[in-house]
């Protein structure tokens, strides 16, 4: 099975090069009808003649590749398929898409790029597939009290109201989160606790540990994080709806960029849907900690498209 953690996106008149099959081959494929294609199925055996249309390439956000979610999902659709799955992990997924390198996408609902995406007609509509985990962060002495809380908004009532401090991770998504719980905690004054510096991501985390102070960031670059450098921090918020950001898979659109294996990319799709992955999601755990990562959402798309068994 190759590795998917390391892959960069790979074009398909490169893959055809490598594989010893002529230029001539990609424009034949390309044209293959949809019922050229072969389907998916349980005991099917790869046709060593048609190689490229056994190779599905999935352009990844990295939150959806750290802690193995995707890889094990894949690895396992791999063994009840005849598809070879090459990931690439990274931010610049729809730019890859765009310039022919990806069949399939998984991203954020909100990525930058999705909409766009979509609406010029190169991918067809996002399925939500899992959330990933937020976690408001903060010393292990918990200074206000909201280890445990199920309710984000009054953690950060907790916080506000105990003056303890709290670093902005000041990245788009978690801005707005953040404005959300501040107004639902009563827009309390910000004077003498909230810090806006400019901190993100690493950095952010980086900066609570350093002040012993609370934080927001995902729970899996988190996790990534304190694996590799001692952090005075630990997840202590995490139950909150609000908490949770969706994934969404998008097919690119045959037809429109060249070389697209949208039939192994529907057959991967339908996989990341069907209800034994989607009960498998939430049991995946991130290595060495048995906290909820990720959260089956495959529910929330229309169900006339997701799969009965």
């Amino acid at each position: 099975m190759a590795d998917h953690r390391s892959r960069t996106p790979l074009d398909r008149r490169d893959f055809l090069a490598l594989a010893g099959v002529g230029v001539v081959a990609s424009g034949l494929m390309d044209g293959c009808s949809k019922k050229d294609a072969p389907a998916f199925a349980a005991s099917s055996v790869p046709d060593t003649g048609s190689s490229i249309m056994h190779l599905v390439r999935v352009a990844s956000v990295k939150t959806a590749v750290e802690g193995n979610v995707l890889p094990e999902l894949i690895s396992d659709f791999e063994k009840a398929s005849h598809y070879k799955i090459e990931l690439a992990p990274g931010e610049d997924v729809y730019t890859w898409a765009r310039e022919g390198k990806a069949d399939l996408i998984i991203s954020h609902y909100g990525h930058r790029e999705a909409e766009a995406f979509v609406l010029d007609g190169l991918g067809e509509w996002p399925r939500t597939i899992f959330s990933n985990q937020m976690a408001l962060v903060g010393p292990h002495s918990d200074p206000a009290g909201v280890r445990g809380l199920e309710d984000a908004g009054e953690a950060f009532r907790r916080i506000a109201a105990s003056k303890s401090k709290f670093v902005l991770n000041d990245i788009e998504g978690v801005r707005y989160l953040t404005e959300i719980l501040w107004n639902a905690a009563g827009r309390p004054d910000r004077a003498e606790w909230f810090l806006d510096e400019g901190h993100r991501k690493d950095g952010a985390i980086e900066r609570a540990s350093e002040m012993g102070a609370y934080s927001f960031w995902g729970l899996t670059p988190f996790l990534r994080l304190s694996g590799q450098a001692p952090l005075k921090l630990e997840p202590l918020v995490l139950a909150d709806p609000l908490l949770q950001r969706l994934l969404v898979s998008v097919v690119v659109m045959p037809g429109k960029v060249p070389g697209v294996n949208a039939d192994g990319a529907r057959a991967l799709q339908a996989h990341l849907l069907s209800p034994a992955t989607q009960a498998q999601i939430r049991s995946i755990r991130y290595p060495g900690d048995q906290r909820v990562c990720w959260v089956p959402a495959g529910r929330h798309n229309r169900t006339a498209i997701l799969p009965k068994g």
